[in-house]
């Protein structure tokens, strides 16, 4: 038995096919007529650019827009013109093109990779496949593709990049396994779109099997097991026809409210991260979107994008929700997302620096663009609008005296707007979790951050293996922070969700029901499974839970009692 990431729940039993990856050797060499040299770097950029709109559209078909935009920003990254100077200044210098690309790509590859979050490291990634895209053209190396793979396949490779899975036939692979990749990587991220169970970082998986050799991939449980029994092949057999059974009962809370089995009824909101997610939200059912991420209409990209643009967006967002509530966060930039023309100075320590409201506050006319932009959006839906990283009450009372400034100069300027447009606070960090009573009183909605609220309240970096163990937001001080937060928020009226990945989870959400959360804001695919785990708790039983939980010591004790009872 091997073990690994479980990063796509399902069960697949099949056979083998490891995925070698060709060798992309070259022997360095000084040109003289760099301008030939250079014209073969841009006709093979040229090739690039045009294979990878081909493979983004068949993308777009197999698993989804969003996917796809995980390709198309491979194009405007091999266009960066900082990427694409380097290596036309190493051709001018007399080098080949393959070692100008290669030189560069690799800079590229370690800086990104150097830095402790899995959005940068999956930027690593992205340049080591346009990397190996850009130098397969200029060697004539044929690239490694999976869609021709036959019926009841399991790949097995290092990784599975975007573009080997460019006009995948998913009905043909049943199962994906890796050496590298965790659930946040691109791998996960594509294997869950296209609903194949994939576990990921699996030591030495392509030398542990064999092509044609049978296996069994558990991505529910991060187990793959190789040349089973037909006893074990029945064992999971049986257990595959269960989860299919149960994601197929899942249907039956398609279209229907999301509430407890005492009646108490919830908001079921999407986190989403551009105007297009707002469609996937709204196809799986969810109820509104409790988190738009607005950093990423700032990255790949030059300049800081116009208000106008901005609005666009939002306001795209709003006419897809059809008047379900749209909660925009402001900027969230710094520490884990790095914009080079935001000219952000190195820190020693950028999680506790310069970053989000920080910055934004620092840096007005950007910010109240942004508001502006929001306001102006309002206008077309139930748009509310939420400051991240909120450690003191200073710093949201300036953040609404900014709003109300957008909203003199759009009156002004005669833009319609909602005057009593919403105004949240995503609590994130300890300070915020402990002046929470004080924050409630001035803000009109909280929502938890789970992902951050446990790395500050644990000083644990998640991207961090020494100190991993500490982060789980089942460790007792983290959970003693949300209840703290979802009653301070209930003492004052107002609604309380929670948009970190732990509102998905189902040992949490017997907790978040009886500690008084009103909001889940989770991912599309999982609208369906959280509704009807909710479904399962009245109040009193999620009560006795939670009283036993709250009380316990070690977070090992905590999910051993939770595993017992979920």
């Amino acid at each position: 038995m091997l073990k690994g990431v479980a990063a796509s729940e399902g069960i697949g039993i099949g056979k083998v096919m490891i995925i070698e990856e060709h060798s992309l050797d070259y022997t360095p060499k000084d040109v003289s007529d760099t301008d030939a040299e250079i014209k073969r770097y841009q006709d093979a950029l040229e090739d690039f650019c045009a294979e990878t709109v081909e493979q983004a559209e068949a993308l777009k078909e197999s698993a989804g827009a969003k996917e796809a935009e995980i390709l198309e920003g491979h194009i405007q990254m091999a266009k960066d013109p900082m990427m694409d100077g380097e290596v036309t200044g190493m051709i001018n210098d007399g080098k080949c093109a393959e070692e100008a690309i290669d030189v560069t790509y690799t800079k590229y590859m370690e800086m990104f990779s150097q830095i402790p979050d899995e959005m940068m490291k999956q930027r690593a990634a992205d340049v080591k496949d346009i990397r190996t895209a850009m130098l397969s053209i200029l060697l004539g190396v044929k690239t490694v593709k999976i869609s021709d793979a036959p019926a009841g396949t399991v790949v097995v490779a290092n990784e599975v990049t975007p573009s080997m899975t460019a006009g995948i036939n998913k009905d043909n692979i049943v199962g994906i396994i890796t050496e590298t990749g965790s659930q946040t990587s691109h791998s996960a991220i594509l294997a869950r779109a296209l609903e194949i169970p994939a576990v990921l970082s699996v030591e030495n998986a392509t030398t542990s099997v064999a092509d044609g050799d049978q296996v069994i991939v558990d991505g529910s449980e991060g187990v793959v097991i190789a040349n089973p029994s037909d006893d074990e092949v029945s064992e999971y057999t049986a257990k595959r026809e269960e989860y299919l059974k149960e994601k197929a009962e899942l249907e039956n809370f398609r279209g229907q409210p999301t509430k407890s089995a005492d009646g108490t009824e919830y908001e079921l909101f999407c986190n989403i991260g551009n105007p297009e997610d707002a469609k996937k939200a709204m196809a799986a059912d969810g109820e509104g979107v409790g988190l738009f991420r607005t950093e990423f209409l700032f990255m790949d990209r030059d300049a800081i994008p116009t208000e106008d643009e901005q609005f666009e967006a939002y306001q795209q967002a709003a006419l897809t929700l059809k008047g379900k509530g749209l909660i925009i966060r402001t900027l969230d930039i710094g520490g884990d997302k790095e914009i080079p023309y935001l000219g952000l100075e190195k820190e020693e320590n950028p999680f506790m620096g310069f970053r989000a409201i920080r910055y934004c506050l620092k840096n007005k006319d950007m910010f109240k663009s942004q508001i502006k932009a929001i306001l102006r959006a309002s206008a077309f839906g139930d748009v509310r609008i939420m400051f991240p990283l909120i450690t003191a009450v200073e710093e949201l009372r300036e953040g609404k005296a900014l709003v109300e400034e957008c909203k003199a100069e759009l009156k002004e300027a005669g833009f319609d707007f909602n005057e009593d447009i919403p105004v949240g606070v995503m609590t994130e960090t300890a300070a915020s979790g402990v002046i929470a009573d004080l924050l409630a009183k001035e803000a009109d909605f909280f929502s938890i951050g789970t992902n951050d609220l446990t790395g500050y309240t644990m000083a644990a970096d998640r991207g961090n293996s020494d100190v991993a163990y500490l982060y789980s937001p089942f460790q007792p001080s983290v959970l003693r922070m949300i209840k703290s937060i979802i009653e301070n928020g209930r003492d004052a009226g107002i609604p309380v969700g929670m948009c970190g990945e732990a509102a998905a989870d189902p040992k949490m959400i017997p907790l978040l029901i009886s500690f008084g959360l009103t909001e889940f804001s989770v991912s599309a695919p999982s609208v369906l499974k959280v509704r009807g785990t909710i479904a399962k708790w009245t109040k009193d039983e999620a009560d006795k839970v939670a009283d036993k939980v709250i009380s316990m010591t070690t977070e090992a004790e905590v999910l051993e009692y939770l595993d017992s009872v979920v």
